[in-house]
């Protein structure tokens, strides 16, 4: 049956009118019927991409439904070759026996459900149909384009692995699984959106995984309705938990290693790998979990420990120190004896305060630049950016040098921990300080770092748990465990100690 035969036999039923009949339809006996259907919901003569082969097993009619660029084309082939090759008398009566004697291949799933059919042909499965039997099966054989799981740009580690997640789902859940290798590890498989049925993979440790947590999420993640995930995790983020505008600091962690991702999963939390996406969402989260990186673990216990203080320390004077120095500025009565070098000895032409505001809107200038310019351009970029931002600036008397100093160490900052989502919470906590420090003075410095911790102490995770646990409700073994990094041995006693006491 060519496409011209196949297209006249149609209705002409609207695509959306058929959809709905398809809730809970199961498949029909008749090859004929459920081409008719298919042919007529997937527009296969009207999508260049969207292929079927029909052919005969012996003398049974048969269909292969695909999507051309997804599957492996040599097995496709080997499949097709030998089903031709089937005989009169080797035709399959039953459809164990089709299975059984002419579909060795390892991965299928029987489906009778068209509704399900349909969005396994769309994500790429290989559907077979076969005149007489009122159940299809998928071949999986899909073969996604992908890149290479080279190490991520942005959460790089000096040492440890070098792989990083990549766009294709199976090769994230295959990076996962290779490095856990217990039964108890299980990988759960949802779908979100009616248009673009997006694939989601549920990661936890059946036996350390929070179950109430673990069913709250799967519910909720069951109740989404949307037409698509048009922002892959941003998307799945925003229906999972809505977050007051206010409150910027993140709720989830992110990260594009799967030695990371195992590590959290061994931890009890919950990974959720979305397809086309390139890392992981890791939840719960507190600010303790968001600012961890794999280097803390990669390096001996002290220098690990070093590393978590120096970035707990940096990240606190990126949010104090220009508001700090304004407020000295204004106030020089408040210099300590023995740091009147702080004081700015050069005339201001322009307010301090706008000039670390102009300051601030200037570095997002620059790193927006930085992503959008093409990499041949890059080295022009940074010499410019410091020829004209470094000394023309400053010798044009727009903005003081000890301005740009302190700016210079913000801007460094920045970079100290791989959270995006934590820099720009620390800068809108940087600018409020910086507002409040130039309208009320000491008081208005005050008011804006307890504005912070405000911010940081009354915030949540999608558990409903503290985001400063085990600060508080205070913990005081769980807060040395997250402050100071301890060696394997003691790590592994006490997670045991916990569980025990659990």
């Amino acid at each position: 049956m060519d496409k011209d035969s196949a297209s006249n036999q149609r209705t002409d039923r609207p695509v959306e009118q058929t959809l709905q009949e398809w809730n809970g339809k199961r498949l029909s006996d008749g090859l004929a019927e459920n081409m008719e259907e298919f042919d007529k919901i997937l527009q296969v003569e009207k999508n260049f991409d969207i292929l079927k082969r029909y052919f005969l097993i012996g003398d049974r009619k048969a269909c292969f439904y695909f999507i051309d660029g997804f599957h492996k084309d040599d097995i496709l082939q080997k499949l097709l070759q030998y089903f031709a090759g089937v005989k009169s008398e080797d035709t399959p009566q039953t459809f164990d026996e089709l299975l059984q004697k002419h579909l060795p291949y390892g991965e299928l799933e029987l489906v009778r459900d068209t509704e399900k059919l349909l969005g396994a042909i769309l994500s790429g499965k290989p559907a077979l149909l076969v005149d007489g039997f009122g159940v299809a099966v998928t071949v999986d054989f899909r073969d996604y384009p992908a890149r290479g799981v080279t190490e991520p740009d942005k959460d790089k580690a000096m040492r440890g692995s070098k792989d990083g997640f990549v766009e294709t789902l199976v090769f994230n859940t295959a990076l996962v699984r290779r490095r856990i290798r217990s039964p108890q590890f299980m990988i759960e498989m949802l779908s979100v959106g009616k248009s673009s049925r997006t694939d989601i993979a549920v990661c936890y440790m059946k036996n350390r995984v929070d179950k109430k947590f673990l069913h709250t999420v799967l519910e909720r993640i069951r109740s989404i309705s949307v037409d698509a995930l048009t922002m892959n995790q941003q998307s799945l983020a925003e229906c999972l938990f809505s977050a007051k505008w206010f409150d910027p600091f993140p709720k989830f962690k992110y990260s594009e290693r799967p030695d990371t991702a195992a590590a959290c999963i061994l931890e009890g939390n919950i990974v959720l790998l979305v397809d086309n996406s390139p890392s992981a969402m890791i939840l719960p989260a507190s600010i303790f979990d968001i600012v961890e990186e794999a280097d803390d673990y990669y390096f001996p216990p002290i220098t690990g420990t070093y590393l978590r203080l120096s970035r707990l320390v940096i990240n606190i004077l990126a949010i104090v120190i220009t508001p700090l120095f304004l407020l000295l500025v204004d106030h020089p009565d408040y210099v300590p004896g023995g740091f009147e070098f702080i004081r700015v000895k050069d005339t201001m032409n322009l307010p301090l305060i706008w000039q670390f505001l102009i300051l601030e809107f200037t570095i997002d200038g620059l790193r927006l630049a930085s992503i959008n310019t093409p990499n041949m351009l890059s080295t022009p970029l940074s010499v410019v950016s410091g020829l004209v931002i470094g000394e023309f600036t400053v010798s044009s008397g727009w903005f003081n040098s000890e301005a740009m100093l302190y700016m210079a160490f913000v801007a460094i900052a920045n970079y100290t921990q791989v959270n995006f989502e934590l820099g720009y919470a620390l800068k809108f906590m940087r600018i409020i300080c910086l507002l409040l420090t130039h309208w009320f003075g000491i008081w208005g410095f005050a008011g804006g770092l307890i504005f912070s911790l405000c911010c940081i102490c009354f915030n949540r995770t999608i558990a409903g748990k503290s985001y400063i646990y085990p600060l508080f409700p205070f913990h005081f073994r769980e807060l040395a465990r997250r402050i100071f990094r301890v060696s394997l041995p003691a790590s592994e006693k006490y997670r045991k100690e916990n569980n025990s006491e659990q």
